[in-house]
């Protein structure tokens, strides 16, 4: 299932236009802030979706019968552009579990690339709610295999993957590959450049959230 998030105006049309925008994309914090507000509107989107159970609240008049998640997702994210996307998931799953994964393209002067992926850290995913959390779903390499990694860690019970913005493409490979995840993507961009870059796309989110990176 794919949820593109944009697609019924709300304020995150706005926000993504800012994150689209040459002339705004310079005030780094406001880019950074407006990725982080994506993640928290679609972790309630999320939250809806997940098994609740009931719970007894002491009040100072009495006993309130409540709702509470039956148990707390683990959230993912890649490094290093998608730090601000999953701070806004934790900002609303305080009490999440996290897994964090480091990748990134390795260009060539042909213009082609390849993904290094050197570390990963995860908790047990056997049965629980797995967010994986990526600003750019392009052509889904690189989030597949984090996928493909972190499945080493157990068959979670659900998985979910929130983006920015998405490609066809990738989203395409992406439920290829995993039938079973659902995709929220705040935006949807239908062209895809050949070397990866989402057109109309945004840009770099990596660089434009925390400067150049170094070349290796």
């Amino acid at each position: 299932m794919v949820h593109h998030i944009a697609k019924t105006n709300s304020l995150v049309n706005t926000w993504i236009n800012e994150l689209r925008n040459v002339d705004i994309q310079t005030d780094r914090m406001r880019f950074r802030k407006n990725i982080e507000r994506l993640g928290e509107v679609i972790a309630y989107e999320i939250s809806k979706t997940l098994p609740f159970k009931t719970v007894e609240v002491n009040t100072p008049l009495g006993i309130y019968n409540g709702s509470a998640l039956q148990s707390e997702p683990v959230i993912a994210t890649i490094f290093r552009a998608g730090f601000p996307l999953f701070q806004g998931m934790l900002n609303y799953f305080d009490k999440a579990d996290c897994a964090f994964v480091a990748a990134y393209r390795k260009h060539h002067n042909d213009g082609t690339f390849n993904i290094k992926q050197e570390y990963v850290t995860c908790p047990n995913l056997e049965g629980r709610t797995l967010i994986l959390t990526d600003p750019m779903l392009a052509t889904g390499a690189s989030l597949i295999m984090a996928l493909n990694e972190l499945f080493e860690y157990g068959k979670p019970a659900a998985l979910h993957i929130v983006v920015s913005i998405a490609c066809t493409e990738g989203i395409d490979s992406v439920r290829q590959k995993y039938p079973e995840a659902t995709i929220w993507a705040a935006d949807i961009d239908e062209e895809l450049t050949a070397k990866g870059y989402i057109v109309p796309g945004l840009g770099d989110a990596g660089d434009l959230c925390f400067g150049s990176k170094m070349q290796k």
